[in-house]
């Protein structure tokens, strides 16, 4: 079966539609508040005071997921099954924690941006260091991985020039971007709108295919036959003997690495915080929850078609479709779905694939010009810029990073190691160090400048000698009954999980920030310590069931599929 690369003229019409109601709608967001917040920077970076809670909710999923998702994420459905879904599920219960912990001290000490609170809490030598990282790490990771993939899953489906999709979906997030925070929180909601329809008319349809694949018919028949065809891929923890362990070692997805990855992702990012920081406590709680309750869809979305494929796969179907270069290429699955989907309905899924590229980039393209235009460029290049100032230099580091990730995005290797490794391998090089500095600066007043700095460059040290000569150096096989080693089938060579190697630099940051704390004479009274009691983090009732039942159904889809 050879799927069509092209898109019918019906299918360009459903997407223009998708277009002009986005784009139109953002103008209009735009051109109403205009007159009173045209030159407002707080309103541009942060959208102060007047984003609601399901235009937070909706922005936050809207910005999380992208093409990395789409793509990545359900080609790891096809290789190792629903395991892959702990990112979504674990992230659900993050945010609850996110909501009822960070979002307090953040709003409480009046912190809108990341590096505000590392100068607030240690000082500008720890935050601008963290600035300019951040700024290196949006750019040349996460922002080049989402034009790239973006535009490689866009031009597999269409058949358009790659270099046009990528200029394409550029342009695109540029007219949405322009127009500030705002602009981007409710256009977010249009996006999560095609995002989640388009994504559920595909898993509808793929799963319905191996339905009639096995002569029968309907969606609860092809879930029946993917649960017994391919029962090795809907187990959640995986044991030590299974070949993806490396990747997702067993019970750390519930009590290791997996939270620190969570915990700085949802909880000490720019991309993401940003989204709550312009909005009162209840409004941003309550946002907060609404993602969570969406991050429990996202594997029926994002997974469970990559299973299917696998599935499919597995039945002889499209063979030489999941090639690339004569080698099975998992990345490819979801590509391959949609180019099975009928006129119109294809259309709407690639909709719903650019909805998510485009809302991502648009949010890392905000981020990145709120922490230049806030952090570096009011700081130290123009301490006297005027608000209009700050909006016009803020829209011109949008434009700049959006061109450095076209230029960029073809010389990193992404397409070499998949879209969701590399977004995952190079982010969690920094994060146990970062996580380290944030969770013991908003916790423990005693925590002093000396242990960040060390948290924030010795645990980006730590992560890179872990991950490149641990191995080499040290025989870390007796580590392997305990699950923290395992075998490379290839060099023989016992490794660490990457996952566990996140566990340990954050524990050693931890333990190195404590004494250094310790044996400084004046962090008794440090006067860096952030405004905290215990009534900050009360919940309203409301949140309260709310979370309840968010906890209560990642309870049971962990013991059903355990």
């Amino acid at each position: 079966m050879q799927p069509e690369k092209t898109l019918e003229p019906i299918d360009y019409g459903v997407f223009l539609i998708y277009f002009i109601i986005v784009s139109s709608y953002g103008y209009w967001i735009y051109k109403r508040k205009k007159a009173k917040t045209a030159t407002a920077s707080t309103d541009f970076f942060l959208a102060e005071g007047s984003l609601t809670w399901w235009a937070i909710g909706t922005s936050l999923i809207a910005s999380n997921i992208s093409a990395e998702q789409f793509i990545g994420m359900s080609g790891n459905g096809f290789s190792m099954g629903l395991a892959i879904a702990t990112y979504e599920w674990m992230a659900a219960a993050t945010l609850l924690i996110v909501g009822i912990f960070f979002m307090p001290i953040y709003l409480k000490n009046h912190i809108f941006t990341m590096p505000q609170f590392l100068t607030k809490r240690y000082n500008d030598t720890v935050a601008t260091i963290m600035a300019v990282f951040w700024l290196f790490l949006y750019v040349l990771v996460n922002q080049t991985s989402i034009l790239f993939l973006g535009a490689l899953a866009v031009s597999t489906i269409s058949g358009l020039d790659f270099w046009f999709c990528m200029i394409a979906l550029a342009v695109f997030a540029l007219i949405i971007t322009i127009g500030g925070m705002k602009v981007i929180g409710y256009t977010d909601v249009i996006q999560v709108f095609f995002l989640i329809l388009g994504g559920l008319a595909t898993t509808y349809l793929a799963v319905s295919l191996v339905a009639e694949q096995n002569g029968t018919q309907g969606l609860a028949n092809g879930l029946s036959i993917m649960l017994d065809k391919s029962s090795d891929h809907f187990n959640m923890i995986f044991n030590r003997g299974n070949q993806n362990y490396a990747a997702l070692p067993g019970l750390t997805v519930l009590f290791g690495g997996m939270w620190i990855v969570n915990l700085n992702y949802w909880g000490c990012n720019q991309y993401i915080t940003q989204r709550a920081l312009g909005a009162d406590l209840k409004t941003a709680r309550t946002g907060i929850l609404f993602a969570a309750f969406l991050k429990l869809l996202m594997p029926i979305i994002v997974v469970i078609p990559g299973i299917a494929a696998y599935t499919l796969y597995q039945q002889g179907l499209f063979q030489t479709d999941m090639m690339t270069n004569g080698e099975l290429n998992q990345d490819r699955a979801y590509p391959v779905l949609l180019n099975l989907l009928p006129t119109g309905l294809k259309g709407l899924s690639f909709a719903a694939l650019t909805a998510a590229v485009v809302a991502s980039l648009a949010g890392k393209a905000n981020s990145i010009s709120t922490i230049f235009t806030l952090d570096i460029y009011r700081k130290f290049i123009n301490p006297n810029a005027t608000e209009k100032n700050l909006v016009t230099v803020g829209r011109i580091a949008i434009l700049i990073a959006l061109i450095l990730a076209i230029i960029i995005s073809p010389f990193m290797g992404i397409d070499k190691k998949g879209g969701f490794q590399f977004i995952q391998e190079m982010t969690g090089l920094v994060s146990p160090g970062v996580f380290a500095a944030f969770i013991m600066g908003f916790f423990w007043k005693k925590t002093n400048t000396a242990g960040a700095m060390f948290a924030i460059i010795g645990g980006f040290l730590l992560a890179l000698f872990f991950k490149n000569y641990l191995a080499d150096l040290v025989d870390l096989s007796p580590l392997a009954p305990y699950g923290f080693a395992v075998q490379n089938p290839t060099t023989g060579q016992y490794e660490m999980p990457f996952l566990d190697q996140m566990g340990f630099v954050f524990l050693i940051c931890v333990a190195v920030m404590v004494v250094l704390a310790l044996i400084d004479p004046k962090s008794k009274d440090n006067p860096k310590g952030l405004a905290i009691d215990a009534s900050m983090f009360k919940v309203s009732r409301g949140f309260a069931i709310g979370t309840s039942i968010v906890v209560a159904v990642l309870v049971v889809l962990y013991t059903v599929f355990w």
